[in-house]
């Protein structure tokens, strides 16, 4: 039985280190900083053109938005955000206004 267990545990702690943990593995705090919002914030824009040029001009010359389809600036906001140490609504803010500038 618990060779059957090490296997799951083993996914379990491997996928909350990098950050997509499984809901049960969460803490509520940390579930409800990760959670998607149910209602679209209309300052969520603006937060993330702040964010952006506070956070991204540290390190980068700024791109175009329009650089970049959706898709790929998620992933590149997925990989900064561990990078920058951005909480998960500054990522979320920031996405949103790379993705509605292109």
């Amino acid at each position: 039985m618990k060779k059957q267990l090490l296997p799951v545990i083993a996914f379990a702690l491997a996928s909350v280190a990098l950050g997509t943990g499984i809901a049960l593995s969460q803490s509520p705090a940390v579930a409800a900083e990760t959670a998607t919002p149910t209602q679209t914030d209309p300052m969520q824009f603006a937060r993330g053109a702040k964010a952006w040029a506070n956070n991204c001009s540290r390190c980068h010359n700024m791109r175009d938005p329009k650089e970049l389809r959706d898709d790929q600036w998620r992933a590149a906001m997925m990989h900064m955000r561990v990078r920058a140490g951005l909480t998960a609504a500054e990522t979320e803010d920031i996405l949103k206004f790379l993705q509605g500038s292109n």
